[in-house]
Formats: structure tokens, sequence, C-alpha cells
């Protein structure tokens, strides 16, 4: 007997995507968007400057696998200093 509507996801058959998050220091102005809407918590701000002064953005320890491509980041970037790429898993 077939259930009504939707079957239930498989999840131990689903692929959940991966990603690697790229940044370009020197573009950065320190504006924290892509941290605040990083629904994985990936980023934070860093310790370092760049050469404007500006605190980039950086990995936060633990959690350089947990990026799920969502690109969420490099849509709001407003200085295109972010991007992610698809990891094959």
């Amino acid at each position: 007997m077939k259930a009504f509507g939707r079957t239930p996801v498989n999840l131990n058959a689903a692929r959940f995507p991966r990603g690697q998050v790229y940044l370009l220091p020197q573009r950065c102005k320190g504006c924290r968007i892509c941290i605040q809407f990083c629904p994985q918590d990936v980023l934070q701000e860093s310790h370092s400057a760049n050469a404007k002064g500006y605190h980039y953005p950086e990995i936060a320890p633990g959690k350089e696998n947990a990026c799920i491509h969502c690109g969420f980041c490099a849509l709001i970037c407003p200085e295109f200093a972010i991007y992610t790429l698809e990891v094959e898993t």
C-alpha cells in the first residue's frame, strides 16, 4: 500500500552538497554580512587585517568541511570578496 502524497527521503542514500569557501581578503571591507548570513556558521572575523585595515572573514576552526555550497555569502557580498565552489564527495 502506497502512502498518500510523498514518499519519505532515504537519508542514507541522499547526497548532500559540500562546498569550499574562497576569500579574496584584499577586496573585503569588513562588513560581516557573509558571516551573519552563513547558515552553517562556517565563517568568523579574522584577527588579521588587509591592506585597507579591514578584518576579513576566515573559516572558523572545526568548520573546514561544513560549507554546503548554498552561495549566500557570494550573493550578498557587496565587494565580491568571497565565493564557493562545489566539492565532489
